[in-house]
């Protein structure tokens, strides 16, 4: 059961890196109990891309090599740094800047924590 659980759960992430274009994605399944019932499922994944739209707390929009525009909202607290990993402000990033974003998945939205300027200004 635990075994047809987890592949399922890899053939869904990995749909979805051909759907959008991500560089990378991680899924933690923990289960427990006597029926094997998942009681917590985390999918982080990051995405790289070049900025199209940037509302600094709100959204931000990646061209990526999909070639759809993929959208992205802020998650409450989010952390913009550079790629050697200072942080910075989020008027720093502008469009056409070079971004990675790490988000997590919630619902149908995706929820960005971190976005790191992958090219120097």
């Amino acid at each position: 059961m635990i075994k047809l659980f987890l592949t399922v759960t890899f053939a869904t992430a990995l749909m979805g890196l051909v759907a959008y274009g991500q560089t990378s994605s991680s899924s933690t399944t923990v289960a427990t109990g006597s029926t094997g019932a998942p009681e917590t499922t985390t999918t982080t994944t990051e995405s790289l891309g070049t900025v199209t739209d940037f509302t600094p707390g709100q959204t931000i929009v990646l061209k990526t090599e999909a070639g759809e525009p993929a959208h992205y909202k802020f998650s409450k607290t989010v952390t913009y740094q550079t790629a050697d990993g200072r942080v910075i402000e989020p008027s720093k990033i502008r469009k056409d800047s070079k971004v990675r974003v790490h988000y997590l998945k919630s619902g149908d939205d995706m929820l960005v924590d971190k976005v790191i300027v992958t090219d120097r200004d």
